[in-house]
């Protein structure tokens, strides 16, 4: 999970959250999963992806301690697989 975090990631353009007092709900458009983002820490990363050129600095601009990056890694690794965040390529990020 190291390398996600000097990846470039988005969230998925097919996915809606929904603000919660416990962070968001996230659906999927397209596969219809429903995932719930525990902490408005982890919705911070999720939609601040797109303006960071990697995870590290998403986490970092969101104010995850540098200590919980790996278990934050884990979170989006999660979501990766269900494709509710997607890898960016090197020219988006550019």
């Amino acid at each position: 999970m190291t390398v996600m975090l000097d990846e470039a990631w988005s969230l998925s353009p097919v996915v809606a959250l929904r603000p919660e007092p416990f962070g968001a709900l996230a659906y999927h458009f397209g596969n219809r999963k429903l995932t719930f983002l525990k902490t408005p820490a982890l919705v911070a990363v999720v939609t601040g992806l797109a303006e960071h050129a990697d995870v590290r600095s998403a986490l970092t601009a969101a104010g995850v301690p540098e200590t919980q990056h790996e278990a934050y890694a884990g979170a989006l690794s999660g979501l990766a697989a269900t494709d509710m965040i997607r890898p960016r390529s090197e020219e988006a990020v550019a």
